[in-house]
């Protein structure tokens, strides 16, 4: 039986996590500059129209079909959308002689096609999140067609390993291996999001190589404000992630909102501490790049701990995400608007600390980590699941943005790279350069000391 409720809390999530993409772009869009935003703003918009189609086509089909061995891919039973219109979806009771009225859906069921658009907008973010590592130097098309591979071969295999649960598409379908077989936790994108844009960030990096003039000679954030802005849009966005993916509206959608607030706001004390004790002083980059981290941590463990556990994973992913952004400088790669330091490192922090903070208290399905007696099993299944979808991704991200940029289509020429890139990919400018406008849009006015991300990147720029 459809419960509109849930239906309703569904449909809205669904809209919320939209939202994240055109606050994605503003957050990486204030960072480049000001020659640049423009195709800041495109690389993730084009995501909302190309994976939208390619979801429709054969995306939901191949991430949430029916198994079609070892938990690896679905099958085209929903190819175009077929046969879904009219289905309900919801974890099964299996209908027996005696209770024939306890059969699939359920009280609880959604219409399926619900639960498709709020999957599509989590395929649309996640490589939309990849953009942010190769800012300033990438093609439009060349980038287009990244997505439209990326999405295909990376990203629709491991949502079905991460997110295609056993019983939920109908009574009898069977789901992927991460969820299934290895058990492995992950409330709404630990490891299918940000694991998976992360490595994919860190592999195109180093395909695409260095910026000019990287790490001192590329131009800082252009506009503050947009990233403060982009930052409380996707914060706003995430309630939808998290909190709607418990696909209803219960108890647990009401812990994830809560784990999701208060992780989100020690994260930033997180950050700032560290950038207090690094830099002497806190930044509004560093506020925003630290609400980001505690998002991304919380992600995954969401529904599965308590409201001081996710303080806890906040605090940790704040400042260790603080500290990862430097990495970048130690090992030599461009990761333009830290995508590895925030996403991959604040994705793997969320999704190990699982196996600690894990308590069957708040969420039934879920288990009891270290600190609440359940030793240590758990915490090798979060890091098995982490680390083959970080492989996976890093090793086929690098082949496909190798072969892309051989081609010639990916990486724009020295020439635009230095002037910008607005006008040679999109004959557009997104300011008045000309002087006649005066502010923000002379070039006189954007100093070129110090390049993009926070206070703590140009600590590290300035011993580079």
């Amino acid at each position: 039986m459809l419960n509109a409720g849930d239906t309703a809390w569904v449909l809205i999530s669904a809209a919320l996590v939209m939202l994240m993409t055109p606050g994605l772009a503003f957050f990486y869009g204030g960072m480049v500059r000001a020659k640049s935003v423009l195709n800041m703003l495109m690389m993730n918009f084009i995501a909302l129209a190309v994976v939208g189609v390619l979801w429709t086509l054969y995306g939901f089909t191949m991430a949430f079909g029916n198994d079609i061995g070892g938990g690896l891919l679905g099958n085209f039973d929903f190819a175009g959308l077929s046969n879904i219109s009219g289905k309900l979806a919801g974890f099964a009771t299996a209908a027996t002689d005696t209770a024939p009225e306890v059969a699939w859906p359920g009280a609880d069921a959604l219409p399926l096609f619900a639960f498709v658009m709020f999957q599509l907008m989590f395929a649309i973010i996640t490589p939309a999140l990849i953009s942010g590592a190769i800012a300033d130097r990438a093609k439009f098309w060349g980038w287009t067609l990244f997505v439209a591979v990326w999405v295909t071969v990376v990203y629709f295999p491991v949502a079905h390993w991460v997110f295609s649960f056993n019983g939920f598409i109908s009574a009898d379908s069977v789901g992927g291996w991460i969820a299934n077989q290895l058990k492995a936790l992950d409330f709404a994108g630990g490891t299918a999001v940000h694991i998976n844009a992360g490595a994919a960030g860190l592999a195109l990096a180093i395909v695409l190589g260095k910026r000019k003039g990287w790490p001192k000679g590329t131009g800082r954030p252009h506009n503050v404000p947009f990233v403060l802005l982009g930052a409380a849009l996707l914060w706003f966005g995430w309630y939808g992630f998290n909190a709607g993916s418990s696909l209803a509206a219960n108890d647990l959608a009401a812990v994830a909102f809560t784990n999701t607030t208060v992780a989100t706001a020690a994260a930033i004390l997180g950050w700032l501490i560290i950038e207090q004790i690094k830099v002497g002083k806190p930044t509004t980059l560093g506020a925003a790049s630290g609400a980001v981290a505690g998002l991304v941590a919380i992600t995954p463990a969401a529904g599965f701990v308590s409201p001081l556990g996710a303080i806890a994973i906040g605090l940790i992913a704040g400042a260790l995400c603080a500290l990862a952004i430097s990495l970048k400088f130690r090992f030599g790669f461009d990761d333009s608007l830290d995508v590895v330091g925030v996403h991959l490192v604040g994705g793997l922090v969320g999704t190990l600390l699982i196996g600690f903070f894990g308590t069957t208290s708040v969420n039934s399905l879920g288990v009891d980590g270290l600190f609440y007696g359940g030793g240590l099993g758990q915490l090798g299944k979060q890091a098995l699941a982490a680390a083959v979808v970080l492989g996976y991704s890093f090793v086929l991200t690098f082949v496909i943005g190798w072969v892309i940029k051989k081609l010639g289509g990916f990486r724009v020429s020295a020439e635009d790279e230095v002037s910008g890139i607005d006008e040679a990919q999109h004959a557009e400018s997104a300011y008045d350069f000309t002087g006649s406008g005066g502010g923000l849009g002379q070039p006189s006015s954007i100093p070129v000391k110090s390049s993009t991300g926070s206070a703590a990147t140009k600590l590290e720029e300035s011993k580079a």
